[in-house]
């Protein structure tokens, strides 16, 4: 019994759950898809989350009536406290148990033009046995006559699931139960539909409504387990599935087996003793030598057919074959099945197809001797990159010094061994991601990660996911720094540098930088066009005051009203633009977040999506979030080593 104040205590406690509950709603083709897709939402693995189901999703038949599942999803209390406690025990996790299902036994009567019969069904876990008591009150209640007690009794002890006879009843035929069979869904559903017996009629049996079944075509799908259930329990005057079809099963495609890592996201930093960042043990390059198999094609698989209630065959499709993706210094092996690679080199895929790229190296310096750079491979230059000059590859491009006021554009990765020292105009493009000692007065893009061992200095710095610095020196100081998921590093600003530093996560930079400039544009765009309404309303004015304008002033009337037309047009453009590219913005699920390792200082600015704050109190070890539309500071957490996990096969040799 709970008392007043325990019942207080209570109430607080559901209150304070429902506060800290956040909801979603997902949607997927699977309902293992919908709940991955709330779990992606919510921030947390699918085992911490729970759910209802607002809406079931369906297959359709044959491509139509396809829908999505939809559920409502929130994260548990308890389970994330489970992910956020390091220092739990294990005895604080709960492991699922299965339930063990407790059910009473029962006694069921069958009547039939044989006699009654009486069936007995054990119980379950820790249920009640079925007494005799039981069996002769159904039997009663079935105006069951000449019982045969002894049989009664047998029948209750074994409790063996089978019916036995164990009297009569006054049989009238008239009152039987009858019984209709409904093929539905292409043939693929049969359904049937049965009215109670009256008195002295016979209840229906497994045997005789699979007879009935086969006399009307039913032949397949029919489970006779849910006909047994049916005749202990009958369902009257309501539509009964008693038998499914077997739906096509298509063959799975042939698809690639790469040898290679082909996600070249994935980057395993290696620090040493002294903090630093060993770019000679990352492995970037994936190196091959002739001969060398790169991939394999596994062949279509064949499709399993399906068969409906009434036996008809459903033919399925067998999997789709595929070419090979041959590109260049690669061929087919004997066996037409595995690509082999023709030279030592790089292997890429470049628009889908495999290629083996050799790997142009710069002995010393890129600088007057050697020209501007433009190679449609890897370039490895010994030395450094000069003021003034460019590298462009469409491979990686690696440097073993240093890097001046010069430009790098790989479509792949960039990795400078020494550091980037910009001088406010040096331009660093990656296609996917950045390593560099360190990174000062210079501009960065990167479509994947940037990764720095000392530190970022007074620098606009652009990766499509991630920022981190990694080492005893891993500071950032000053310049403007945009991640889509994360910035990590050891100390973030200054506490004697004047120079501003802004960190923003969790949106798109190139997208976000649209958008702004957008809003410039439409914004201009609108003044232009109040400037010309005004000019065009004077000049209205004038007219319908002297009723006509000089020759010259009317063209400019005319001239006016167009122009007010194409801004208008401009205007009602840019605006739908706008709103595309702030919706593809809206739509992302990041999960932005900025952490320090050691220190962030005051005077830093952290913006997660729509959200600015300033840092007016220094932090340890701390990790800014965004969380009900507030930017809070949580437990430090560590960058996720898997994520930039590297691939296997890069060397400087």
């Amino acid at each position: 019994m709970v008392d007043f104040v325990q019942l207080q205590v209570l109430m607080k406690e559901w209150l304070e759950h429902d506060r800290t509950v956040r909801i979603v709603d997902a949607e997927g083709p699977t309902l293992e898809d919908a709940a991955a897709e709330a779990a992606t939402m919510l921030g947390v693995s699918v085992k911490y989350i729970e759910y209802e189901i607002l809406e079931k999703g369906s297959d359709g038949f044959f491509g139509t009536g396809k829908k999505d599942w939809k559920i409502r999803a929130y994260e548990q209390i308890k389970a994330r406290k489970i992910q956020t406690d390091e220092t739990a025990d294990s005895d604080d996790i709960e492991f699922a148990v299965p339930a063990i299902e407790n059910k009473d036994g029962e006694a069921f009567v069958n009547l039939r033009s044989e006699g009654a019969f009486l069936k007995v069904v054990p119980p379950k876990g820790n249920g009640k046995k079925a007494t005799e008591k039981q069996a002769l009150d159904a039997l009663a209640a079935r105006n069951v006559k000449d019982i045969n007690a002894k049989a009664v009794s047998e029948v209750v002890k074994n409790a063996s699931c089978e019916y036995i006879k164990v009297g009569t009843f006054d049989s009238n035929p008239v009152n039987d139960t009858s019984l209709t069979v409904d093929i539905s869904d292409q043939d693929m559903k049969a359904y049937i539909y049965v009215t109670p017996p009256g008195s002295g009629g016979c209840d229906l049996s497994p045997d005789l409504i699979l007879s009935f079944l086969r006399n009307n075509r039913i032949i397949h799908g029919v489970n006779k387990g849910i006909l047994e259930d049916f005749c202990d329990k009958p369902v009257y005057k309501e539509a009964f599935l008693v038998a499914e079809g077997d739906k096509p099963v298509n063959g799975r495609d042939a698809y690639i087996q790469y040898n290679f890592e082909t996600d070249q996201s994935k980057v395993r930093l290696r620090e040493g003793a002294n903090g630093r960042v060993d770019f000679k043990e990352l492995n970037i390059i994936q190196n091959v030598v002739l001969g060398q198999p790169l991939a394999r094609k596994i062949p279509p698989a064949t499709g399993n057919s399906g068969k409906t209630v009434t036996g008809k065959v459903i033919p399925a499709k067998n999997g789709r074959d595929i070419q090979l993706p041959l590109g260049k210094n690669v061929h087919v092996a004997d066996d037409d099945s595995t690509i082999i690679a023709d030279m030592n080199g790089q292997v890429v895929i470049v628009s889908g197809k495999i290629n083996v790229e050799p790997i142009y190296t710069v002995a010393g310096n890129v600088d007057i001797k050697t020209g501007n750079i433009i190679f449609l491979g890897t370039v490895i230059v010994s030395g450094n990159v000069e003021a003034g000059f460019s590298v462009k590859a469409a491979g990686n491009i690696e440097v073993h010094g240093t890097v001046e006021k010069a430009e790098l554009d790989a479509e792949g990765d960039i990795i400078v061994h020494q550091g980037i020292t910009g001088k406010s105009s040096g331009l660093i493009r990656a296609g996917r991601s950045l390593w560099a000692r360190f990174i000062e007065n210079a501009i960065v893009e990167s479509g994947n990660m940037v990764v720095v061992s000392d530190g970022i200095v007074n620098s606009q710095v652009d990766a499509d996911k991630r920022i981190i610095c990694q080492g005893k020196r891993a500071s950032i100081v000053g310049g403007r720094l945009r991640a889509a998921e994360e910035i990590h590093a050891k100390t973030i600003g200054s506490p004697i540098s004047g120079t501003e530093t802004i960190c923003e996560v969790g949106f798109d930079p190139k997208g976000k930088e649209k958008v702004n400039s957008l809003r410039i544009s439409k914004e201009t765009a609108q003044k232009h066009l109040d400037d010309v309404q005004l000019n065009l309303l004077t000049l209205i004015n004038i007219k319908k005051q002297r009723k006509s304008l000089p020759e010259d002033k009317e063209a400019y009337l005319h001239e006016l009203m167009d122009h007010r037309q194409q801004l208008i047009e401009d205007v009602r453009k840019i605006s739908t633009e706008l709103e595309s590219a702030q919706n593809y913005l809206d739509s992302l699920k990041t999960r932005g977040r900025v952490s320090v390792s050691h220190k962030v200082y005051t005077g830093v600015k952290i913006i997660i999506r729509d959200m600015k704050e300033d840092v007016r109190t220094e932090y340890k070890a701390a990790t800014f979030i965004l969380e009900d539309g507030l930017i809070r500071v949580t437990k430090y957490e560590e960058p996720d080593a898997e994520s930039i996990k590297g691939p296997d096969g890069y060397t400087t040799d």
